[in-house]
């Protein structure tokens, strides 16, 4: 991939994690690439496909994809523009804004902003840049695997993979890194938080459906439908996808064991995919027999962070703890 915007991240070994579950568990630390999460990777890929006789960009975003494209944009010298609902924090906003993006604040949850970023690629000829919905963003996305299995080296192979899902674009560019690899057999633990829960609500229902509202605190989870193309890979029947919900509460609790034994701030909806080793979940599948007793490495993809800081932490703390 010519001139990519993104960075190779390491695989780091959890000891503390490690010794919660009786497996390896590693942490992809897509924390570290330059706009702070794994967007970067597809939207860098398709900003390069589609975007360099571009005008200019529009992106909708609860944050990541936003901070993303913003970067992308700035270092492919293309005006940004970013469309963040009302939910985003004034953290998120300025972090866009410092990327030297032009920001406008439309609508209550993703969703509307979308609709407004839509839009505006209409009336101003800009390229729309989905922030989850694409398959040239799966195809960027798909690289983080292919650097996993670089990492592990020859014959090793994960015993199962944990990511969080908002509205499913690095779960699609999981499935896509697994098939090029050759891993389609690899478990995904699939999670998210009650109240941003589009993916789960889709494998119950056994159909793609919307959320009424996004209620959770993990705003960077927050589409209300998943993609088409997430809840068809939860009907295959030779991938293993395991949907799975944590509260809020578990989620922040996640975020602050992270901190103190990883020395790592990530936001609540990568907490999301650590809850699932700090709550005991990977035991509790065991028992129920839908994952191996013996286990192969755990990967965890620690899918971002910019959109927290001590002040946001704070203010989660005081919401969520009384």
């Amino acid at each position: 991939m010519a001139n990519q915007f993104h960075l190779v991240t390491p695989l780091l070994e959890s000891v503390s994690m490690s010794k919660l579950v009786g497996a390896t568990v590693y942490l992809k630390m897509e924390n570290s690439q330059p706009s702070g999460s794994f967007k970067i990777r597809g939207i860098g890929h398709l900003c390069q496909q589609l975007a360099k006789q571009s005008k200019g960009v529009v992106c909708s975003s609860g944050g990541n994809a936003g901070m993303a494209a913003a970067y992308v944009a700035r270092k492919m010298g293309i005006p940004a523009t970013i469309v963040l609902p009302t939910s985003s924090s004034n953290l998120v906003v300025q972090r866009v804004e410092d990327q030297g993006a032009k920001v406008k604040i439309t609508g209550k949850v993703w969703d509307d902003a979308n609709t407004e970023a839509i839009r505006l690629a209409q009336t101003e000829e800009l390229t729309y840049i989905p922030p989850f919905d694409h398959p040239l963003l799966w195809q960027g996305h798909a690289s983080l695997i292919a650097e996993v299995a670089a990492s592990l080296g020859q014959g090793v192979k994960p015993g199962a993979v944990i990511l969080s899902v908002g509205g499913g674009g690095l779960l699609c560019g999981v499935i896509q890194g697994l098939k090029d690899v050759g891993w389609t057999d690899v478990p995904i633990i699939a999670m998210e938080t009650v109240g941003a829960d589009c993916f789960n609500a889709a494998v119950k229902a056994g159909r793609v459906v919307t959320l009424d509202d996004i209620t959770s605190e993990a705003k960077c989870l927050g589409a209300r439908t998943v993609c088409e193309k997430a809840f068809e890979y939860s009907q295959c029947s030779d991938l293993t996808i395991i949907s799975e919900l944590v509260t809020d509460q578990q989620t922040l609790q996640a975020v602050e064991t992270f901190l103190d034994e990883e020395r790592v701030l990530v936001e609540m909806a990568c907490g999301a995919a650590l809850a699932a080793v700090y709550r005991g979940l990977i035991k509790r599948l065991q028992d129920e027999g839908r994952l191996p007793a013996l286990l192969g490495p755990l990967v965890v993809i620690v899918c971002g962070g910019s959109s927290i800081d001590m002040k946001e932490l704070t203010r989660l703390k005081l919401k969520l703890q009384t």
